[in-house]
């Protein structure tokens, strides 16, 4: 194969919501800038409307992955 990885999104999963957020917060308060993975496109407004399944095991993920940094900014 003639590809490599650019590892350009390095992502962790919580074992809950709570947990996800007490992370976010000591970690950014650290100066480590993690944020949590993006909303499902069905919870935006444009989408709203749109039909959907019950997305089960995604917000399951919506409520625990966290996204960390793949880079150091000197």
């Amino acid at each position: 194969m003639n590809a490599r990885s650019n590892y350009w999104l390095n992502a962790i999963i919580m074992p809950d919501r709570k947990t996800r957020g007490e992370f976010l917060k000591a970690t950014n308060n650290a100066n480590v800038m993690t944020r949590p993975i993006w909303r499902l496109l069905n919870k935006l407004e444009m989408y709203k409307n749109c039909q959907t399944d019950d997305l089960e095991n995604a917000h399951w993920l919506e409520d625990r992955v966290v996204n960390i940094p793949s880079s150091v900014i000197v």
